[in-house]
């Protein structure tokens, strides 16, 4: 297919084709192309009303979009562009026979009422405010007209008032709900006996014959599915990092840059803040004319300080770098020279005089002892750039070519090799599904052109191709006889176990104890719920699912665990308590009411659905 592309884009079929458009657009316009002299088209009509194929293929668009960005790794070839169709158009005809039916009852909304609407959304509010240019930019980004939008918000918001009116109507009793929350938070008294699997599995035999039997039952079991062997290219950032060679002049260069980074100082600042007020000037003044008299900066500090955390230090703030203070704070603090105090410096917390205590500075690290990771870095950052472009190379190269030699020889790449690769996939990067479906397409599988470059994970792309094709085919008895005896013996021993269930409890109902049946002693479990942290799940289960025992009598159960069987004699059911002012009566309510709502609202639109008469061209 791929190369009848690549043999007819140039010839006469195509020129036909180009020369068919011309006249058309020339003689009706693009009418003529896209929907003729019938107006828009239609992709269906709900009791008469079109659903026009511009605003299927919007929605369309839409939902394409909200599926990708649900993927942890999108990816376009994985969406089913036809259940999408699908999907959409069940919406729309679902939407159109609401909307009619909202019209009905007279429920819509002025002009006036979109306006008001439209201008409390927040999308389209600057600074709090409705702006006109942002709901412009807004909608066309979502592919629509300001007419389409008013439109569309109309039919929503009818659709919603029937929506609301129909689930908050939903009604649940009182009872109900407290009957539901006393069975959920229900305790039960039980004891377990376990019998260990390899108390049954001694004299469990696999005869041949069963082999066989249960081979030719199940052989759709043992069917190898059609696979493939495959080779592939695979190009990475990271690998091609590792392919660059950096230059001494380039790391010297890089050395330096990074250097300046890396060389820091920090200066250990004191500090006197001064109020902004009526008497701040005079307070300096006092303190400047202190100081010059010879008294302890660290002792005014403490009397006149307003940063009384400081104070306390004698104004001590600790070592700090650039830009831990503020921008007049830190240009006069790394002018001083040390042991000097600064002239008044004015910030929005006051007036300070700062004094300078101490230099630290950090001694860079040598370019020897950097090489390695500094040239790593390098490397890493060229192969960033060049990374896109040789991925260019690559696809433009294996999609040219009849295999991968050409396209690795021109890059320097690898052929790898991969083995049984199913339509479910095989071990990476066949374990992308954008890549098997390629690798599994009529072009691929069947006429050997290489896939498409496909970006399997980050900055990792691979293209592939078929090296050989294996049928889907039975696996022979003998290659699988062994999984089939280990599968036959569990079904035995598992039968063992049930019938040993089934003889210790008929023998406890008749009377017996189980010190008597040598069947150990009984575990027991007081007041355990139904998230009992201490408890299987397979014997909680069982234990909640059995009726409750009449007074002084005991019920009895089993359980399949990974340990083997346990026989489960449950003593007491006692009542689950509802805690006062918790608010659980009322969050059940509200849940179990939107839940009944929820159900009453698609039951009404199924109603709806089922009466519309819908024509689909």
């Amino acid at each position: 297919m791929l190369q009848d592309i690549r043999e007819n884009a140039q010839g006469t079929i195509a020129k036909v084709i180009i020369g068919l458009l011309i006249v058309s657009l020339s003689i009706w316009g693009m009418d003529a192309i896209v929907g003729g002299f019938s107006g828009e088209p239609e992709v269906a009509t709900v009791n008469g009303e079109d659903i026009t194929e511009r605003e299927f293929m919007r929605v369309v668009q839409m939902e394409g979009q909200r599926r990708l960005s649900q993927m942890e790794n999108p990816d376009p070839s994985l969406l089913d562009e036809d259940q999408i169709r699908q999907d959409v158009l069940e919406s729309l005809i679902r939407e159109q026979v609401l909307i009619q039916d909202a019209n009905a009852q007279g429920l819509e909304l002025s002009e006036q009422d979109i306006d008001s609407l439209i201008t409390q959304m927040p999308q389209f509010q600057v600074d709090g405010t409705f702006n006109s240019d942002r709901f412009v930019a807004t909608i066309r980004n979502m592919g629509m007209g300001v007419g389409e939008f008013r439109q569309a918000m109309r039919k929503q918001y009818v659709v919603n008032q029937i929506r609301a009116g129909i689930v908050q109507s939903a009604v649940v009793t009182d009872e109900n709900v407290a009957q539901l929350l006393r069975i959920q938070n229900q305790t039960r008294n039980f004891r377990v006996l376990t019998v260990a699997a390899d108390a049954v599995r001694e004299g469990i035999e696999v005869s041949d014959a069963e082999i066989g039997e249960y081979y030719q039952a199940n052989l759709e079991d043992y069917r190898l599915p059609e696979r493939v062997d495959a080779e592939y290219l695979a190009l990475s950032q990271e690998a091609l990092a590792e392919t660059i060679e950096v230059s001494a002049e380039e790391l010297e260069a890089y050395y330096s840059e990074r250097a300046a980074d890396m060389a820091s100082e920090e200066r250990r600042a004191a500090h006197i803040l001064i109020e902004d007020g009526d008497n701040a000037s005079e307070t300096i003044a006092t303190i400047q004319q202190r100081l010059e008299d010879g008294e302890a900066f660290a002792e005014l500090a403490e009397e006149f300080s307003a940063d009384t955390m400081s104070a306390s230090e004698g104004g001590d703030l600790g070592f700090a770098g650039r830009g831990v203070y503020s921008e007049a704070f830190d240009e006069a603090l790394f002018a001083l020279n040390e042991g000097e105090v600064s002239e008044p410096v004015n910030t929005s917390f006051g007036v300070h005089l700062i004094k300078l205590l101490d230099v630290r500075k950090s001694e860079v690290p040598t370019l020897a002892e950097l090489e390695d990771d500094l040239r790593r870095e390098l490397a890493e950052r060229q192969a960033e750039a060049r990374f896109a472009e040789v991925r260019t190379q690559l696809a433009d190269s294996a999609y040219a070519a009849d295999d991968l030699n050409a396209p690795a020889e021109e890059l320097g790449l690898e052929i790898r090799e991969a083995s049984n690769v199913t339509r479910e996939g095989g071990q990476a990067p066949f374990d992308h599904a954008g890549l098997v479906r390629q690798l599994f397409s009529e072009d691929v599988l069947n006429d050997r052109f290489n896939t498409e470059l496909i970006d399997v994970g980050d900055n990792v792309s691979v293209v592939a191709r078929v090296k050989t094709y294996y049928e889907a085919e039975e696996q022979p008895l003998e290659a699988v006889r062994e999984d089939i005896r280990a599968e036959l013996l569990a079904q035995k021993t598992r039968e063992a176990l049930r019938e040993r269930a089934d003889t210790l409890i008929a023998e406890l109902e008749a009377g017996a104890e189980a010190g008597e049946l040598n069947a150990g002693e009984w575990q027991e479990y007081t007041e355990a719920s139904r998230n009992a942290a201490d408890v299987s799940r397979p014997i909680v289960a069982t234990a909640f699912s059995l009726e409750r025992p009449e007074d002084g009598a005991v019920r009895y159960g089993q359980a399949l665990t990974a340990e083997g069987v346990a026989v489960i004699a449950l003593d007491q059911v006692n009542e689950g308590e509802i805690a006062e002012g918790s608010g659980e009566l009322a969050q059940l309510a509200g849940f179990l009411s939107s839940m009944e709502g929820q159900r009453e609202y698609a039951a009404y639109q199924q109603y709806l659905r089922e009466r519309a008469e819908v024509s689909r061209p």
